[in-house]
């Protein structure tokens, strides 16, 4: 258990819980007996947390998400939650990647991944920080914005009434909230050819906040 602790409250691999566990015969079956007794929570296969009897601290949740599947961020809704941008908790974790979208029902939660192409995936990329001083991947929330409005579907968001009104009716944001923000990511997302017209009113509308 001492050995195990050391992992605290960071997810690890199934290598680096052999490492641990080196000196059993049979290693897979103290694996299955741990995960028994509740000592470890499986993730995704080779992918585990300590489960609540031993860990040390709060799990961090955007981290879970970064290392689950990737290359992924933190962005759309959970961003948004994040940033303190809109009021209520959102369910799950949502992120996104240039890969195909993917999903995962853990102990912990659902973690859901969407797809953006890859041209504008790395753009408003920041590098964050929670409880615990655990460090992980978080779209700014500019980022999180136009990819909340990529993919968004059956929403005409093609004049600036339109966006203003989805910004402020349907995500709840703080508009105050939107002053001052990096323009630069919503002309990089432009470039990228999707959804050209609804990225033009978004930012019309934050720079109308100016």
């Amino acid at each position: 258990m001492k050995s195990l602790a050391q992992f605290g409250s960071v997810p690890f691999t199934r290598g680096s819980l052999t490492s641990v566990l080196r000196d059993y015969r049979r290693p897979n079956d103290k694996i299955a007996q741990l995960i028994e007794l509740g000592y470890l929570l499986p993730l995704k296969k080779g992918v585990y947390v300590l489960g609540d009897k031993i860990r040390t601290g709060a799990v961090s949740m955007p981290l879970v998400a970064n290392i689950l599947y990737g290359p992924s961020v933190v962005s759309s809704d959970s961003a948004l939650a994040w940033h303190g941008l809109i009021p209520e908790g959102v369910f799950g974790v949502t992120s996104v990647t240039p890969r195909r979208a993917r999903s995962y029902s853990t102990p912990l939660g659902e973690f859901s991944y969407q797809h953006i192409p890859a041209s504008v995936y790395p753009v408003g990329i920041r590098i964050e920080s929670g409880e615990g001083n655990h460090r992980f991947l978080m779209a700014s929330p500019v980022k999180a914005l136009c990819d909340k409005i990529l993919l968004t579907r059956r929403v005409r968001l093609t004049s600036f009434s339109a966006m203003r009104q989805f910004l402020e009716e349907d995500l709840r944001l703080d508009m105050d909230e939107l002053q001052g923000l990096d323009l630069s990511t919503v002309r990089m997302y432009q470039k990228g050819g999707l959804k050209v017209a609804a990225l033009t009113q978004l930012q019309r509308v934050l720079e109308a906040l100016e």
